[in-house]
């Protein structure tokens, strides 16, 4: 079977809406993630770019990164919307694409900017009526089974007994760990005077015990310190084939395959369990195989659930750091956790393992496995 390989992978640091990057479109930041791969491995022929991007206003963002990127005009380009998924599901396009011989290289991540979202309004029923302003569109036909993520997080830890205690101190490590991270530089690349995330800092439990609750109960409840930040940023990987990926002398990471899943849209953070042990099974891998996970943090209480249902060992598991101490860029969310695992396949060297996996609003679940070649 014909193969998908990543070899470059860069993205942007992620910035809190309304910080750093308020005035860059998300386009721009995916422009400068196109660059910055190009640089690194020289491909005669782009044959796509497709972008996961959750909040735009319609037109096609990945197209205007393409051109702004200065990429041939002849290169097509696609932007893919599974909300939270969409940076991987992005990804698992172009490797299917490179799989069945359709394209020899695609461009293909996210890019993502909550400071620049569009304002969002329903057009009036009535002549003469008000546009009615609304956050989110819905996920499901059925009102009663389409929770906001947050509420539907705090279902899960009242569901599960995960208290507010252990969320805290599950949050701490996650910004421990990112403080602690010195291969950051490695897979970011500056923009607007930037080169690191810009919501790592230094928590503590006693920190996170003093903040109100967000969602559910006080024994239970989530905070400001167990979600992660609405954010903005871009990542973008290049996806090639088995005859350049074979004339390539750097790291070459492997995508062994991919799975979607769909799950109770009243408990969306649940999915990716199902599209890992699917995946898990057809490649005919134990948890206990994985060498690196990257697994999103939306909610601590997520994070830590799936973590739990897998039986993964939480000290692989977003092993520098997660989105709690970075924040969460929604359509290119997915696609950093592949660009953190590319490089840190690529150090760990020749057959690790590697597993990402996030949730989506609706049910959603996306899952991809990777191996290091060289």
């Amino acid at each position: 079977m014909a193969g998908a390989w990543i070899v470059a992978a860069k993205r942007t640091p992620v910035m809190p809406k309304g910080g750093a990057f308020n005035n860059i479109p998300a386009s721009s930041l995916g422009a400068a993630v196109i660059n910055a791969v190009c640089g690194d491995v020289d491909v005669p022929h782009i044959d796509q770019v497709i972008f996961g991007n959750a909040l735009y206003g319609g037109g096609n963002p990945a197209r205007v990164a393409a051109l702004e990127a200065g990429l041939d005009e002849s290169t097509p380009a696609l932007s893919l919307d599974t909300q939270c998924c969409s940076g991987l599901d992005a990804i698992s396009l172009a490797a299917s694409r490179v799989r069945s011989g359709d394209a020899d290289a695609i461009i293909c991540g996210g890019l993502e900017s909550y400071s620049r979202a569009p304002i969002r309004q329903h057009r009036p029923l009535k002549a003469g009526a008000a546009p009615v302003a609304y956050d989110r569109p819905p996920f499901t036909p059925w009102p009663d089974r389409d929770p906001d993520m947050l509420d539907a997080a705090a279902a899960l830890a009242e569901a599960r007994s995960i208290s507010r205690a252990d969320q805290d101190a599950y949050a701490v490590e996650s910004h421990r760990r990112a403080s602690n991270d010195t291969e950051a530089a490695r897979e970011i690349i500056p923009v607007a005077g930037h080169d690191r995330d810009g919501f790592t800092r230094t928590l503590s439990t006693k920190a996170c015990a003093r903040l109100p609750v967000l969602a559910g109960t006080s024994a239970y409840g989530l905070s400001a310190a167990t979600t992660a930040v609405e954010a903005d940023a871009a990542s973008a990987l290049l996806v090639v084939s088995d005859r350049i990926a074979s004339a390539w002398a750097g790291p070459r990471i492997q995508i062994l395959g991919a799975e979607t899943a769909g799950f109770d849209p009243t408990m969306p953070a649940l999915a990716p369990v199902v599209a890992v042990r699917d995946l898990l099974a057809r490649m005919g891998v134990m948890a206990g195989d994985i060498a690196y996970a990257e697994i999103m943090e939306a909610f601590a209480v997520q994070a830590m659930a799936c973590i739990s249902d897998l039986d993964l060992d939480p000290a692989v598991v977003n092993q520098r750091g997660g989105a709690l101490a970075r924040g969460h860029p929604i359509g290119a969310s997915g696609a950093v956790l592949v660009v953190r695992l590319f490089h840190d396949l690529a150090a760990r060297g020749r057959g690790a393992l590697g597993l990402a996996a996030i949730a989506a609003a609706g049910g959603l679940g996306s899952a991809m496995m990777m191996r290091a070649r060289s």
